[in-house]
């Protein structure tokens, strides 16, 4: 099959979940093109010490197409436009509906539809077209009626594309998606009963999870450590959805109750210097750190160092949520006891009570509480390392989704 790929941006570090479905399709035969809808090549992380050994493994920047810069000065926008304009001499009708502004309004006016459509044109018929987030089909659902990519519309909802951008522009956002796209997957049940409810077709909706390697990440019992210091690890963006301010909090709690703890947050983002303020106006800088990006080889290593894991996502002012969040996956097969909140789609991973413990969101004494019956249990970490392993494994190997992704797409063909 040749399948399209379109992504936000390529590549980006914290969508290894798009990186597995590119890499499964190639290792399958299939031929994947990629194409960067929203960034520039310029504007993509493209930095090689950022970049997942598989892009480099499989060449995918070769595989990459990315959107032209549009110049915010109209005058310069126009000139570019006319200097790409050569590139439709193939789609001469292409070109012209992209300019028909009585259609597509301030889309073909902006000339916006023009230079989205260069990147597109003149390739082959594509079997799959999937875009990767819902917030890109939007754009891509025009560009297959303007002519400039064809294939089946495949569309997957993953976040924020199903509850942020509802709560922005409304719940009709993905009205005309829902008619005209081929097929509709989303990664967990909690928002498949949401896209249900936005008048989703059940008959072309399934619920297809985000896969990790499991290969990748080798099971460990934890065991209480020698030196008796319990060590604790989050993996996220420091961003508000991720609550990580109430890990922090409740780590703060769990000292005072003179409990022998570290904790390490591994990654980056805009609340960073909040979030290392808070750390210092808690006196607990000793105890906890904020690491930074770090790359996937030294995010193993802290885990495997680590007892015990948390993801606590919550529901972001601007509406943001979370699906099983493929951190917790990670750690859960690498055997950590871990803790999430009743969130999302995060009830769907973690079996409370068996392979970890789910918390009410921003409830910092709840936390704390499972972390101190945590630290004073850990004969129960092997059981639930055990439990959490044999669950991913299970319902989110990757290998094991593609090829259920592959058989997907031959359904939606045939």
């Amino acid at each position: 099959m040749r399948v399209a790929f379109i992504v936000d941006g390529f590549p980006v570090i914290s969508q290894t979940f798009i990186l597995n479905q590119i890499v499964g399709l190639i290792e399958r035969g299939h031929t994947v093109d990629i194409y960067s809808i929203n960034l520039t090549q310029e504007e993509a992380d493209t930095d090689t010490a950022k970049m997942h050994p598989d892009v480099e493994k499989y060449n995918l920047l070769n595989r990459t197409y990315y959107s032209p810069k549009i110049p915010k000065n109209p005058f310069l926008r126009l000139l570019k436009a006319i200097v790409l304009s050569a590139s439709f001499y193939k789609s001469p009708l292409v070109w012209l509906q992209s300019l028909n502004i009585f259609k597509y309004g301030t889309q073909a006016a902006s000339l916006r539809l023009l230079y989205r459509a260069t990147h597109l044109i003149n390739k082959e018929p594509y079997d799959i077209i999937h875009c990767q987030f819902g917030t890109l089909a939007l754009p891509i659902m025009v560009q297959r009626q303007l002519g400039a990519i064809r294939g089946k519309l495949v569309t997957s909802f993953r976040g924020y594309d199903i509850s942020e951008i509802v709560q922005q522009k409304g719940e009709n956002v993905y009205k005309e998606l829902f008619k005209t796209g081929d097929f509709f997957l989303t990664n967990c049940n909690y928002f498949k009963n949401r896209l249900l409810k936005l008048g989703c077709p059940a008959d072309k909706l399934l619920v297809l999870g985000s896969g990790i390697d499991c290969s990748k990440f080798a099971y460990t019992p934890r065991t209480l450590p020698a030196d008796n210091i319990v060590r604790i690890a989050t993996t996220g963006r420091l961003v508000e959805k991720k609550g990580i301010e109430y890990c922090i909090r409740a780590v703060a709690k769990v000292i005072e109750a003179n409990k022998k703890i570290e904790y390490n947050i591994i990654g980056d983002g805009i609340l960073k210097a909040q979030l290392q303020q808070l750390i210092e106006e808690l006196g607990i800088s000793n105890k906890v750190k904020i690491l930074g990006w770090q790359p996937q080889q030294e995010i193993i290593k802290i885990l495997h160092q680590s007892s015990i894991f948390m993801a606590t996502s919550l529901t972001a002012s601007n509406g943001n949520q979370d699906a099983p969040v493929n951190t917790l996956k990670e750690a859960m097969a690498m055997g950590m006891p871990v803790i999430g909140t009743l969130h999302g789609g995060i009830p769907e991973l973690i079996e409370d009570g068996i392979s970890g413990f789910l918390v009410p969101e921003k409830d910092v004494d709840a936390l704390a509480e499972k972390l101190i019956w945590l630290i004073e249990n850990p004969s129960d970490w092997i059981r639930m390392g055990k439990a959490g392993r044999a669950y991913v494994e299970k319902h989110y190997e990757t290998n094991q989704l593609n090829h259920r992704l592959v058989e997907i797409y031959h359904q939606v063909l045939t």
